[in-house]
Order: structure tokens, then sequence, then C-alpha cells
């Protein structure tokens, strides 16, 4: 997998493409939360601001911060803690909007588990330790004075199409899974035991982020990169039919009800009209990274966002005309 990446990321770094308007965008899930980027690529709307993208899948926030502050990737869709953890440990990168504000997973179930404390004993499945699905899932099960620790076991199976997996194989009675795969399992007979986004936990879900080399050198770029974002946003809150076609293609689900539901799940309860940054989830990163990263606990929200390109975005007057 290390390898492949690491093939992929060289082809595109020597394309002999003009580097000044090329942009490559990474993000770290397939996930709904990433239809914004989806919709803008197929729509042509980053070309529309003279730039070349390139949407590569790095399946991890952690691996995609790596490659983020290495160069290899222009502009991150991942985890705000990813993004911030590498920011305390001394590399350049800063949030520069947020794709959405809060979690958004849901832990299903096996049918015959009725109640939070019947997951005592069971194994929960989760993508990757440090992912915003283990983040959520501790942060969900403490409110409930379940200890993630002691009281049940959290495995980490890679993706969330293997969540699902686990769960209809049998391997884990339990998993952490968003829109739309957590509507896949609920057709498949599985149901919702906690929902984590009602709990509104405040959190960078995921946050657009970019290192300070790109910032210094090439503010244009991420400028550019940030109209034609939010006009992926407006066509998605407004083009339904288009979207699902998106969403069908980066997620590989084709049950017209699943997307449907997805969908309206996204436009309702997470897209906002522009990628703003709620700090209130940006503090929220930091109390979580204090428990394990000591220069966490003294440092400032304001440290690890750069607001810029969002007051660039408002006094562009795009959203004006894209909502009159």
């Amino acid at each position: 997998m290390k390898r492949s990446l690491s093939i992929l990321l060289a082809l595109l770094w020597a394309s002999p493409l003009g580097a000044a308007d090329r942009v490559r965008i990474g993000y770290s899930s397939i996930s709904g939360a990433y239809t914004p980027i989806w919709v803008a690529h197929d729509a042509g709307y980053f070309a529309k601001e003279g730039l070349q993208d390139d949407i590569i899948l790095i399946p991890s926030g952690t691996q995609l911060a790596q490659v983020t502050v290495a160069g290899e990737i222009d502009i991150g869709s991942m985890n705000g803690s990813s993004a911030i953890a590498a920011a305390l440990q001394g590399f350049d990168l800063k949030i520069i909007g947020n794709s959405g504000n809060k979690m958004i997973f849901s832990l299903y179930v096996r049918p015959e588990i009725n109640s939070v404390e019947a997951l005592k004993g069971k194994k929960i499945g989760i993508t990757r330790f440090g992912s915003s699905p283990d983040i959520s899932i501790r942060y969900a099960l403490k409110k409930y004075n379940i200890n993630p620790e002691k009281d049940l076991t959290l495995i980490q199976l890679g993706f969330m199409a293997t969540v699902a997996a686990g769960l209809q194989g049998g391997s884990i009675e339990g998993g952490v899974v968003s829109p739309p795969t957590q509507f896949a399992v609920e057709k498949a007979g599985f149901k919702e035991l906690i929902s984590i986004t009602d709990m509104n936990f405040a959190f960078p879900n995921p946050a657009l982020v970019a290192v300070g080399s790109i910032i210094k050198t090439r503010p244009d770029v991420i400028n550019r990169f940030m109209r034609a974002y939010t006009r992926g946003v407006h066509r998605a809150r407004t083009d339904r039919e288009f979207t699902y076609k998106s969403m069908a293609k980066y997620t590989k689900i084709q049950d017209t009800v699943v997307l449907q539901k997805a969908y309206d799940f996204y436009m309702s309860k997470v897209l906002e009209k522009a990628p703003y940054v709620n700090m209130v989830g940006v503090q929220n990163v930091l109390d979580d990274l204090a428990k394990t990263i000591p220069a966490a606990k003294n440092a400032k929200p304001d440290q690890f966002v750069e607001h810029r390109f969002l007051d660039a975005l408002d006094k562009s007057g795009l959203l004006k005309e894209l909502y009159p």
C-alpha cells in the first residue's frame, strides 16, 4: 500500500504541468463529507478557476498529514486532529477551512444489542486509531460511562466499507460509520445505537489544510481552490441528481435509496454554504490531544487556523452571487 502510494505521488509530482496552476488535493476517507470536492472536480469548477486538480484518496488522516507536510499534496482534507497533531510536533500546517464542523458518525450494532450497557465485552470496528471515528466513539462512550479501554475492544479495520463488511460477516458486534455507509448497514438489518451526530460534538471534520510554504508562495492557488470548493458546495446543495452521480462514483454505492438518504443527511445536517471554521471545535481537538501531547495544553486555537482565505472568500462577493 505504502509503495503504491509513493509511486502514484511520484508520478503526479513528475508530470510536466504548470506548477503555479496545479493543485493536488488529498482526502482521507470515503465519506459524504468530501462531496464538495467530488462535485467541484466533476463539474469542472477547479478547471474554471485555472487549476489542474488531481484528487487523491489517502485513507488515513495521519498519512495524509505526512504527505502534505512533505509537499506531495497541496491541500489536504482530513480530520482536524491529524493536522493539529502534526502542527504541535513542529510541522508548518494550517487549517484554511472546514468541510464540516462536528463529528458525523453513528454506532450501528447487531439487532440483539439493545442498550449501551450491552456493549461491554463486545468488539467495535473503527477505521483507524486516532481517526475521527475513533475519537468520536471514545467521546460518546464516556458520556455513557463506558470505558473504551477496559469495557470493550476497539478494532481498526482500515476502511469504512471494511467496518460494514465486519458487521455483516459477524467479526464485530458494532461499527462506527457515517453516511452513506451507515444507511447501507441500516438497510442490511443493523440498528443505530448511538448517534454521535446528534450529540453535536464540535470538531473540524474534515478540515481543509495547507502547508505553510504553499500559503506563503501560492496564496492565489488557495483562493481559487476556495472559490471552486464553495461552488461545489452550492452545486451539491442545489443539484440533487448531479450530486447523486458524484457520490455513487466515489463511494461505489449504487443503491438509490441509500444515496438519497446520504444526500438529505449531508445537505440538512452537515454542509454549510462556505467552509467556515468553528473555533470551539479546534479547542475540542486541543483538549483531546492534550491527553497525549503536552504542548496542546497551552496552545490556542488561532495558532492553527489561517483565516485570510475565508476572509477573501467573504469579500469576493461569491456567496452573494450563489445565494442572492
